[in-house]
């Protein structure tokens, strides 16, 4: 088992609780502001344990609605190398042996990636979601629960697919850009932009 930290301490690091199989020995998460408090006997740490543990491996999991498109500054700023970080993969999630995974990847139960599908660096695919093949889910992305990607999708940096959302095949989201909870994109969408509903509409 290889030794974990994983940062910081919120709903996501709980998601990747139940992913850590038997290949992880949690160590605690680490947390700018909740240090010295416990998560079921899981210890809080301040980021001094990137230093004190020194050979534990990082599972870097910030990122919400409302602050996915700082992800990227936010992970730079632990100044951790990239082949420090862990891919976290439930048991339960199937990863075809043809598609193609970045670094610091956390892919939760139920969820599917189907061959030839490329996976960035710092991506967060949370349960039941599924990436067809042929799409792109570039660095610093989110895909929240049972999110659908059909094929030859390009999902560019630091985007947020808010849950049960759906994107058509053969369409663009890009950049920095949040898909709403349960909207269906049949059409591509800009950089720097919100979508919701059915059929994704954009809002400001």
């Amino acid at each position: 088992m290889k030794d974990l930290l994983i940062f910081p301490f919120n709903g996501n690091a709980i998601e990747a609780l139940d992913a850590l199989g038997d290949k992880f020995n949690l160590l605690g998460f680490v947390d700018d502001s909740k240090q010295g408090k416990d998560f079921f006997g899981i210890p809080i740490l301040g980021r001094e344990a990137f230093e004190q543990f020194k050979t534990a491996k990082v599972l870097a999991v910030p990122g919400s609605p409302t602050s996915f498109m700082i992800r990227k500054n936010i992970i730079d700023s632990l100044g951790i190398e990239l082949d420090r970080f862990a891919n976290v993969i439930h048991p339960m999630a199937h990863v075809s042996k043809y598609a193609i995974l970045g670094t610091n990847l956390l892919i939760s139960s139920g969820s599917t990636i189907n061959a030839t599908a490329q996976i960035g660096n710092h991506v967060i695919v949370l349960n039941n979601s599924v990436v067809h093949h042929d799409s792109q889910i570039k660095d610093y992305a989110i895909l929240g629960s049972s999110v659908v990607v059909a094929g030859n999708v390009i999902i560019e940096e630091n985007c947020y697919l808010g849950s049960a959302s759906s994107i058509i095949n053969n369409v663009t989201i890009g950049e920095k850009s949040l898909v709403g909870i349960g909207s269906n994109v049949i059409k591509a969408i800009p950089k720097d932009s919100k979508y919701v509903g059915n059929p994704a509409k954009h809002i400001i």
